[in-house]
């Protein structure tokens, strides 16, 4: 799949895709969840790993879960292990203050 298709299929851009591939601009998660779908996949798949390495465990548990529980855990990961804003996300543009933690 080029870029282009890949733009057309998350409604975006070329030239977004093109910043997301190179890591000019952050994967954030919205993006992570735009561009699973056309490319046929989950958004946690999508992080540069190699999935032949990776410990899944946490993935199994995760999928385990039922779905109207999974924004739970993502809170309290976030909470955990928050994540520092990277040049061109979403989060940047407000130094991270503006992150939602649903009380947790």
């Amino acid at each position: 799949m080029t870029q282009a298709e890949l733009a057309l299929a998350a409604g975006t851009t070329g030239s977004v895709i093109s910043l997301l591939e190179s890591g000019d601009r952050g994967l954030s998660d919205k993006w992570l969840h735009k561009l699973a779908v056309p490319l046929k996949t989950r958004p946690g798949f999508i992080l540069d790993v190699d999935p032949n390495t990776m410990d899944t465990d946490f993935l199994d548990l995760l999928l385990d879960t039922p779905d109207e529980h999974r924004p739970q855990i993502t809170n309290v990961i976030r909470v955990m292990f928050p994540k520092k804003p990277s040049k061109g996300s979403d989060d940047a543009e407000d130094g991270g203050k503006n992150q939602n933690n649903n009380g947790i």
